[in-house]
């Protein structure tokens, strides 16, 4: 049998990047489903993955200038549309729709096959090492747009 190369860092695409997760216990709630604050983690993964596979390492980023380089979370749109159950696996799919000045804006989708679970705008927020707003280098915005068409 021949194998497929497999990321656990998910892959790139070309709507953006996509990340294969399972559903555990952990993730659950009393009645079995995925409690609402775990979707967050699964965001998160996907937006950590996604820069991954962009070759972009946060610990570089903090320390690449005298300035530094930082992304946060500004804010978050979650619409929660179908919930989640032990055992199902899901797919994060994360695309950029806007990277320049101090923000990126990230569009968000959480599938379990087919059906649409979880869609998300995450606004992220560029700042410096001290926490003061810096510019997205073009470069590195580039990085962010190349390739990425709407989900």
């Amino acid at each position: 049998m021949t194998e497929r190369p497999f990321s656990i860092s998910g892959e790139l695409t070309e709507a953006g990047h996509r990340l294969v997760q399972r559903v555990y216990y952990e993730d659950t709630d009393f009645s079995g489903l995925v409690y609402h604050a775990r979707y967050l983690h699964f965001l998160e993964r996907g937006r950590t993955d996604y820069l991954r596979c962009l070759g972009v390492e946060q610990r570089e980023l903090v320390s690449a200038d005298e300035e530094g380089l930082v992304f946060v979370v500004h804010r978050m749109e979650i619409d929660f549309r179908s919930p989640a159950r032990m055992d199902d696996v899901l797919t994060i799919l994360t695309h950029t729709e806007k990277a320049g000045g101090a923000k990126m804006v990230l569009n968000q989708q959480i599938r379990s096959g087919e059906t649409l679970l979880i869609a998300a705008k995450v606004i992220i927020a560029v700042i410096n090492a001290r926490g003061r707003p810096r510019r997205l280098p073009e470069t590195l915005a580039a990085k962010f747009l190349e390739g990425s068409t709407p989900l």
